[in-house]
């Protein structure tokens, strides 16, 4: 039934698309000479490039410091070099823990030593390369030695907390299991610390990418009982980055803070271990019997604890400092050569890295090898593109962020938007970023082609939105974190996207020793027909970006947006203003206890603090007025501007992201000075929109919540100040 549906639905929304009357940011002339060159460029795409170039670099693990990521660097640059860009290398030095000691043990009732090792699989021989592969580990956990009683956490994330609070379980001096997923993985041990917990354990459970999703692998592209997720487990949502040099380049001399003092190295020890080693620990555990949403696929009764299960885990890192290449790969514009465009990809992995990130930075190679020849055919972008291909992401967005930090003055003058993209595998266009861009994608992406089913990505986005129960309008998500762009938008106050196509490509390879060519080109994108649509739409959105009359933003869609986030967090208020009311009438009527189930421990629940009325009128105002100079901006005619005007109005739209931004930035992570979107602190990858004031609310610290009401009015208010100046340049 579900794919005569689909089927149904795409026939519905297929058109016949010619070539569109008008682009955002061009005018009509202009327009047309913009299609021909995307079409030309389109046709230059070829999908056998990203199949050689993921084969030769994702051959050899090439995690941060390797010699084969530098050797990759190296012929990263030599490409573009080929290619037409005027190439360098730029060297950070950024701390870079290795693991020497990986030690976990049951050491009662019974014992178990984990055993801490994925085993290779038959046909893939990238997964036999023994010592070469990175043992799997959480980078910036910190060294420890500790021994204490288990106790299953769920996912590990507050609400789970909230759950062992009413359960009457503390996990004070204990070391605390978790799976993973539910939030991103530096959370739990940030969390569990917080708790007073002195060591993490985080797993994979089967039932979320094992078997209990489908067959693992090499039968299918699910996660094997040895396979381990690696990751970073810094605290991204303080800062990203080197955690020894806070705010600004890992450059050779830069002074470092110690080690001891880095705010974002996890506070107890964490390791990662597979089912097949968590099994034991989990069988173990007595106590209260899980709820039924905390049940993973393993064939065991889940018990949360604390013990009988007693745990020892001993961890000790080797911390030194290395090199991060970054290759920037810089083509001149013709006519704005100040003004750049920023298209990025990382080029490290954990292992192997062919989904994660090789997949995406063959498909920028690939852009940027068509743009290229444009260029010697005559065809110069008027705008400066500027390609990168980062180092150590994995471990923190390090290459990245200190790149921005280290040419934050500059970035900030010249750069009109930077666009990113990471992983990518067969299915639907996501697409995240400033919505001030909206409008430009979806028209982008109602001119590219779905390899499989023919119709535009658009049209096929919006197909799988309504069958899902969404309306099928096409929209951008708010970027949290967890890429490169989180350095670029959120501290630097560039406008920024996140494109890739997923949905069709489940597995669970991701960061462990089985993300490997073979498996890609079993499981992910066998023809790389989606890495050339990926190519094929982020150089359309680079093009257009370089070539355009009036940069292509667009308020209206900026202005509905950023509305919607207001109204949902006034309805967060008054949903809690409800259910605190409700819960003290119970506590006060006795209903609690009257509910409980006499075989398990009860706490009587306390009467909560009343939540205020806070005032949003500050912010209806000002967005009010928002509304107003976006419908203003809209009706400009650009073709009815001079060149001069034109220009004018282009140095307004480049600095405008940056009015969304506060030199003080957000509460307890100044780091993080955007106003809309930020990664959550509790959420990580996650992200919060008006996260000033949505976290405030949260966290029920409702003088902070004014306070920062307050803020963003100010911030809004500037930012129509600037659009505003736009208008009279009709």
């Amino acid at each position: 039934m579900r794919p005569k549906i689909i089927t149904f639905l795409l026939c519905v929304f297929v058109t016949f698309i010619n070539a569109q009357e008008s682009i955002i940011g061009f005018t009509t002339k202009n327009a047309k000479e913009q299609q021909n060159l995307e079409a030309t460029f389109e046709s230059k795409l070829t999908s056998s490039n990203l199949d050689k170039w993921m084969q030769l670099m994702a051959a050899e693990p090439h995690w941060v410091g390797t010699k084969y990521g530098e050797k990759n660097a190296k012929w990263i640059e030599k490409q573009f070099k080929s290619w037409g860009y005027n190439t360098k290398i730029e060297t950070y030095h950024v701390l870079f823990p290795y693991p020497k000691v990986r030690l976990l043990e049951l050491k009662s009732p019974t014992s178990y030593k984990a055993k801490l090792t994925a085993v290779p699989v038959e046909g893939d021989r990238f997964t036999a390369q023994g010592d070469a592969l990175l043992p799997s580990y959480n980078a910036f956990s910190t060294d420890g030695d500790v021994e204490a009683e288990l106790v299953f956490v769920n996912y590990g994330i507050p609400k789970d907390y909230e759950e062992l609070e009413k359960l009457g379980i503390d996990v004070t001096g204990k070391i605390v299991i978790a799976k993973y997923q539910g939030s991103w993985r530096g959370i739990k041990p940030k969390l569990a610390a917080e708790k007073g917990a002195i060591g993490c354990i985080i797993y994979s459970d089967p039932q979320d990418d094992g078997y209990g999703r489908g067959d693992v692998y090499p039968k299918g592209a699910y996660k094997n009982k040895t396979g381990v997720q690696r990751g970073s487990v810094m605290d991204m949502p303080t800062y990203p980055g080197d955690v020894l040099t806070p705010g600004y380049g890992a450059t050779k001399d830069a002074k470092r803070i110690a080690r001891k003092d880095a705010p974002t190295i996890t506070k107890i020890p964490v390791l990662p271990i597979s089912y097949e080693d968590a099994k034991p620990l989990l069988a173990a555990l007595e106590g209260i019997v899980a709820p039924q949403s905390w049940r993973g696929g393993l064939p065991i009764t889940y018990h949360i604890g604390p013990g009988p299960a007693k745990v020892r885990l001993k961890l000790e890192f080797d911390w030194q400092l290395k090199p991060a290449h970054n290759v920037i790969a810089t083509l001149k514009g013709s006519e704005f050569p100040d003004q750049w465009v920023m298209r990025g990809n990382h080029h490290d992995a954990w292992v192997h890295g062919a989904n994660d990130p090789i997949s995406g930075l063959v498909a920028l190679m690939e852009e940027a090898r068509a743009v290229g020849e444009l260029a010697k055919n005559g065809n110069k972008p008027k705008r400066t593109i500027v390609y990168c291909a980062w180092d150590a992401e994995e471990p923190g967005l390090i290459g990245s962020t200190e790149w921005v930090e280290d040419h934050k003055t500059e970035l900030q003058q010249k750069v009109v938007a930077y666009i990113n993209t990471d992983g990518n595998g067969r299915g639907f266009l996501g697409a995240g970023g400033s919505h001030s861009l909206q409008a430009m994608v979806s028209e982008v992406a109602e001119v590219v082609t779905d390899p499989q089913r023919g119709v535009s990505v658009k049209e096929r986005k919006s197909a799988v939105d309504i069958m899902n129960g969404g309306n099928g309008n096409f929209s951008l998500y708010a970027l949290g974190s967890g890429s490169d762009y989180t350095p670029f938008i959120q501290h630097a106050g560039i406008a920024a996207l996140n494109l890739g196509f997923s949905g069709e490509n489940g597995g669970g390879e991701y960061h462990t020793i089985y993300d490997t060519y073979p498996h890609y080109k079993k499981f992910k994108d066998p023809k790389f027909a989606y890495g050339v649509a990926l190519a094929n739409t982020a150089g359309r959105i680079t093009l257009r970006l370089a070539n355009a009359d009036v940069l292509p933003f667009e308020f209206r869609q900026w202005y509905n947006t950023v509305s919607s986030y207001l109204d949902e967090i006034m309805i967060t208020c008054k949903t809690m203003r409800k259910s605190v009311e409700k819960h003290n009438m119970m506590v006060s009527k006795n209903i609690f206890e009257l509910a409980a189930d006499p075989e398990k421990p009860f706490l009587k629940p306390k009467k909560k603090e009343a939540v205020p009325y806070l005032d949003f009128s500050p912010l209806q105002n000002e967005l009010a007025l928002i509304k107003i100079t976006a419908d203003k901006i809209a009706n400009i005619d650009i073709s009815k501007l001079s060149k001069q005007e034109q220009n004018k109005i282009n140095k307004k739209l480049m600095m405008a992201e940056h009015l969304l931004t506060t030199d003080s930035g957000l509460p307890r992570r100044s780091w993080y000075k955007h106003q809309i979107y930020a990664p959550g602190f509790y959420t990580g990858y996650g992200v919060k929109t008006l996260p000033g004031v949505r976290e405030a609310v949260e966290q029920k610290n409702w003088k902070e919540a004014q306070e920062q009401i307050k803020k963003l009015a100010i911030t809004l208010k500037n930012y129509n100040k600037h659009l505003s100046q736009m208008v009279p340049m009709q």
